[in-house]
């Protein structure tokens, strides 16, 4: 049979293409659709309305991304992926998976139940409670403010000082404050590992004259060498496993003294400055991986167990 894969995606995403493009190589049916244009309708079969599936549905989903919105049509659109889920359709990654990552005081907490390091981090609401823990926390070491909901480094502020503390309505009233890693710099660096499927696929440093190490900020990818590529590739692994992510982008960050803290896991990651440094075709590898899962999971679903049938009594 032949696979129907739907990817989530702006039309426009370039990694979106190439994965379409490697899929159909493979022999998939390859659809590319956003989030936005999928319906929930009662009355189709399955509940959905998918553009180009004319009433069916696909045999797996794989999101790209999912752009901005309100709050009521993100909420609305992660509502399609677990509908999907629901619908007993594999989705890379899945709605849970992505609500954990994108959400980075829950990334931690998970992080943190599974034992994984990562700095002192704190996430409350108003300034009053914000101040407190500065208050407790600023005599010993700086703090770095992040959006809650952020990507490539942008809104993250350095905090020295409770001056520093930004107005309740700069943050949307939340203040998540995580413990400055000190390390060397400049130049400062750090490590971006591509999970997929349980396996590492690749990693790159940055190397930035910004303490935030973003390339879209300037940091130049550069290959890893060293043994240090064993810790590193097992600590992204557990993070990944922690979030329950299919493919990840883990941000891994080493302190001064050498030890290794993960930052966040990225559920949606791109890898156009990882893809230079690397060997490795990081959409064919996702593409196999995919449909590989696809392969195992209809075998598991088709296999029966041998059953000896004992004599019936005369």
């Amino acid at each position: 049979m032949i696979p129907r894969i739907l990817i989530v995606s702006d039309n426009s995403d370039a990694r979106a293409k190439g994965l379409a493009a490697r899929l159909d190589r493979r022999g998939a049916v390859v659809a590319t659709v956003p989030l936005a244009a999928i319906a929930f309708d009662t009355g189709s079969p399955s509940g959905l309305s998918i553009p180009g599936f004319d009433g069916a549905l696909p045999d797996a989903v794989l999101v790209r991304s999912i752009a901005a919105g309100s709050f009521e049509a993100v909420t609305r659109r992660l509502g399609v992926l677990h509908a999907f889920g629901k619908l007993s359709i594999p989705v890379w990654n899945s709605a849970q998976a992505i609500e954990r990552c994108v959400d980075k005081s829950m990334t931690t907490f998970l992080l943190k139940d599974a034992g994984l390091p990562t700095p002192p981090t704190f996430a409350v609401e108003g300034r009053a409670m914000a101040e407190a823990i500065a208050g407790r926390e600023l005599p010993f070491t700086p703090l770095v403010l992040k959006p809650l909901f952020g990507a490539q480094g942008r809104g993250i502020r350095l905090i020295e000082t409770l001056s520093d503390l930004p107005a309740e309505d700069e943050v949307n009233g939340v203040y998540y404050l995580q413990h400055y890693v000190p390390r060397p710099g400049p130049p400062f660096r750090d490590f971006r590992v591509f999970v997929c499927a349980g396996e590492v696929l690749a990693m790159m440093s940055r190397r930035g004259d910004d303490w935030i190490t973003n390339v879209n900020r300037g940091a130049v990818p550069e290959q890893v060498s060293g043994h240090g590529e064993t810790e590193l590739a097992a600590l992204a692994k557990a993070a990944a496993t922690a979030i329950g992510a299919n493919f990840a982008g883990v941000d891994i960050v080493p302190a001064a003294d050498g030890r290794l803290f993960v930052l966040e896991v990225n559920s949606m990651p791109a890898w156009s400055g990882l893809q230079s440094v690397v060997a490795v075709n990081i959409a064919d590898a996702i593409a196999d991986a995919l449909l590989k899962s696809m392969t195992d999971r209809t075998e598991a679903a088709t296999a029966r167990p041998y059953r000896l049938t004992a004599p019936a009594n005369s």
